[in-house]
């Protein structure tokens, strides 16, 4: 009989896993510290959505920015019918969008008066 034997590579899997989960941890808190300073934008970060922002939650990278707390970041996202729980990775192509505009908007400080009828009419252009 041929039986094929494959190895484990690099040690115990659960070794692997937290050499992996403390590799996106260390990522995020970079990513993290880039957007508090103001060098990448959040809008950025969610259009293009790099690896280490995959699986984090929406809230999670909002509240990382200046000035923007629990609070905050619960009546943005009241404006799109998003839960602060959403991962950026499982937003769609339109959800990334919107959330997107918005968020250009508010820096400009116009995204409170927009309704749900507007940014429907911002995605579609």
């Amino acid at each position: 009989m041929n039986a094929t034997v494959t190895l484990a590579p690099h040690g115990p899997q659960h070794m692997r896993a937290l050499e992996r989960a403390n590799k996106v941890r260390l990522a995020r808190a970079e990513l993290k510290r880039r957007v508090a300073m103001g060098s990448v934008e959040v809008a950025t970060v969610i259009l293009e959505c790099p690896w280490e922002a995959h699986s984090m939650a929406v809230a999670d990278l909002l509240m990382s920015q200046r000035r923007w707390g629990q609070t905050r970041c619960r009546k943005f996202l009241s404006q799109i019918p998003m839960s602060e729980k959403k991962t950026i990775g499982s937003m769609t192509d339109r959800q990334r969008r919107t959330l997107a505009v918005l968020l250009n908007a508010s820096q400009r400080g116009r995204a409170w008066s927009a309704g749900p009828w507007v940014t429907d009419t911002l995605t579609r252009a």
